[in-house]
């Protein structure tokens, strides 16, 4: 008995691991995926507010971002990456709200064959440390070769400044990161 009841919970161990690497877990799949109300499928866009300005979120609230190189709506981010900054994807057609501009918002076919978000042409993602609505812990990195940044309803990058509510970076305004590059 004692050797089926290890055999289960490494299978479930596994199993855990499995999904916490696929391309739009990290954090969990309810997080970072967000569907449209009254039975549609699509995602939302829709924007929130910090001091550094108005930026795209999720249905949720889940701050969305654009990775500096993605140079086309095509996502340059997979893998490693991927279960970092998950990929903001839809089964239906994505809308907008607030300030975000239904006319900017677009999909794009993942190598997965998932269809992610695009506002602008670019891909969106959210950021696996991002645990509540309005955090922006991700903004300014610099991981997998290129600058992270929150989106502005125009589809530019917001790069200068902290945008919300998030407590856990320094402010400064320097362009670097003090969250560093941990991948």
């Amino acid at each position: 008995m004692r050797a089926a009841t290890r055999t289960t919970a490494i299978a479930a161990i596994v199993i855990a691991g499995a999904a916490a690497c696929g391309s739009t877990s990290s954090g969990g799949t309810a997080k970072v995926s967000s569907q449209g109300s009254a039975g549609t499928s699509g995602a939302a866009v829709m924007t929130g507010s910090g001091s550094g300005g108005t930026y795209l979120t999720d249905g949720k609230g889940m701050t969305l971002y654009l990775f500096e190189a993605d140079k086309t709506s095509a996502s340059t981010c997979s893998s490693a990456c991927a279960s970092y900054w998950p990929p903001y994807t839809t089964t239906g057609a994505p809308t907008a709200s607030g300030k975000a501009e239904q006319s900017k918002i677009g999909t794009s076919k993942r190598s997965d064959g998932s269809m992610q978000v695009t506002y602008d042409g670019h891909p969106l993602y959210h950021f696996s440390l991002d645990s509540s609505a309005g955090d922006t812990k991700g903004q300014g990195s610099n991981n997998f070769g290129a600058e992270w940044y929150i989106v502005a309803p125009n589809g530019s990058s917001i790069e200068k400044g902290d945008s919300s509510g998030d407590d856990s970076g320094s402010g400064d305004d320097s362009g670097s990161s003090s969250r560093g590059s941990y991948y």
